[in-house]
C-alpha cells in the first residue's frame, strides 16, 4: 500500500530544532528573513523570540539547558506537509547562518494526536516498539542520547499495553505513568523516551519522536519527518499491530529489514526516493538482499 500526499496531508507536525555556534537573537532574525516574518524578543518563557509568519502562525526560538555555549532551540508552529519547503528553508538559512550540530543538538518531531483512539495510540506504541532498534540503528541515534534523553520504551509498559484487549486513555495514561496522572508536570521524567506520550494529555495533544540527531542537510530533516509521519499514519490505519517483543537486531540485514519496513510503511515511489536513502544510509547490509548477494 503506498501512502499519497493527500493521507500525508491529513496530519499535523511541529519541530524542535537544536543548535549551537548560533545565538538566539541571530537564529531569530534568520527565520524571520527566511519564512517573510517579524522576530520579536519576548523574553518570556526560555527567555523567547517570536517570530511571526505573514499568515499569523508563530515560531518561537528558546534557550536549552542541554546546549552549550551560544546556542538556540528553533521551535516550529503547527505545519502540515504543505509546508515541507518552507521548513527545509529554514534549515538550509541557518547552514549559511553557519548553526552548528553535534552530539548534543537534537531533532524532536511532534505529529498531532487528535483523532487517535486508543487502539490507534497502542498500535503506534507497539509499532515502534517491535522496531524500534532498527529505527535507532538508522537514525544513528548516540549512546549519549539514549542513556538520557532518548531512552527505549519500558519493557513493563509494552507489556501493559500488549495485555489491554479494549483500551481506554485512562488505562494507557496509568501504564505510561505507572499510575494515574490525568495532568502530569510538563518536565516528567517520563518525557524522556525515544517515543514520548506525555503530551497526550497536556495542550499540544501530540506523540512526540525524540530520537532524530539533528542536521544540518534538509533532505535528512524531510526524511526524519517523513518516517515520524508514516508511523503515525499506520498506526491510525492498521486493524491491529502485534508486537510482543522487540525485533531482533541483525548487522547482515539491517539495511533489508529497514527497507521492508518503510515499504509497509507505504513508503512507496518517486516521491519517497530520497527519504528512502536518507534512511537507510547509516545501515550496514544490502538494500536488496536479506543475507547479502552469493555471486
Amino acid at each position: 500500500m503506498t501512502i499519497t500526499e493527500a493521507e500525508l496531508a491529513s496530519l499535523t507536525y511541529g519541530c524542535e530544532l537544536e543548535y549551537e555556534g548560533i545565538s538566539q537573537a541571530t537564529a531569530a532574525k534568520v527565520v524571520a528573513e527566511t519564512v517573510g516574518g517579524t522576530a520579536n524578543y519576548e523574553g518570556r518563557h526560555l527567555s523567547n523570540w517570536v517570530v511571526t509568519m505573514p499568515d499569523g502562525r508563530k515560531w518561537q526560538v528558546v534557550s536549552d539547558g542541554s546546549l552549550s555555549g551560544a546556542s538556540a532551540e528553533v521551535v516550529t508552529p503547527i505545519l502540515r506537509i504543505t509546508d515541507m519547503d518552507i521548513l527545509q528553508q529554514v534549515v538550509r538559512a541557518m547552514r549559511k547562518a553557519r548553526a552548528k550540530v553535534n552530539a548534543r543538538t537534537g531533532l524532536h518531531v511532534h505529529v498531532g494526536a487528535q483523532g487517535m483512539t486508543p487502539t490507534m495510540i497502542k498500535n503506534l506504541v507497539r509499532t515502534f516498539y517491535k522496531q524500534e532498534e532498527l529505527i535507532l540503528k538508522a537514525a544513528g541515534t548516540q549512546p549519549n542520547r539514549i542513556a538520557r534523553y532518548t531512552r527505549k520504551t519500558d519493557h513493563a509498559f509494552a507489556d501493559k499495553i500488549c495485555r489491554l484487549r479494549t483500551p481506554t486513555m485512562d488505562a494507557i495514561n496509568a501504564a505510561w505513568f505507572g499510575h494515574y496522572n490525568p495532568h502530569p508536570y510538563h518536565y516528567d521524567e517520563h518525557r524522556y523516551r525515544a517515543l514520548n506520550l506525555n503530551n497526550l494529555w497536556d495542550s499540544k495533544g501530540t506523540v512526540e519522536f525524540r530520537y532524530h540527531e539533528q542536521s544540518l542537510n534538509a533532505g535528512k530533516i524531510r526524511a526524519a519527518v517523513l518516517l515520524d509521519l508514516l508511523i503515525v499514519l499506520r498506526a491510525k490505519m492498521a486493524k491491529a499491530s502485534s508486537a510482543k517483543s522487540p525485533r531482533p537486531y541483525s548487522e547482515a540485514s539491517a539495511k533489508y529489514d529497514f527497507r521492508v519496513f518503510l515499504l509497509r510503511l507505504g513508503a512507496i515511489g518517486s516521491y519517497f526516493k530520497n527519504p528512502r536513502k536518507h534512511l537507510m544510509a547509516n545501515l550496514p547490509g544490502s538494500a536488496a538482499w536479506k543475507d547479502g548477494r552469493h555471486d
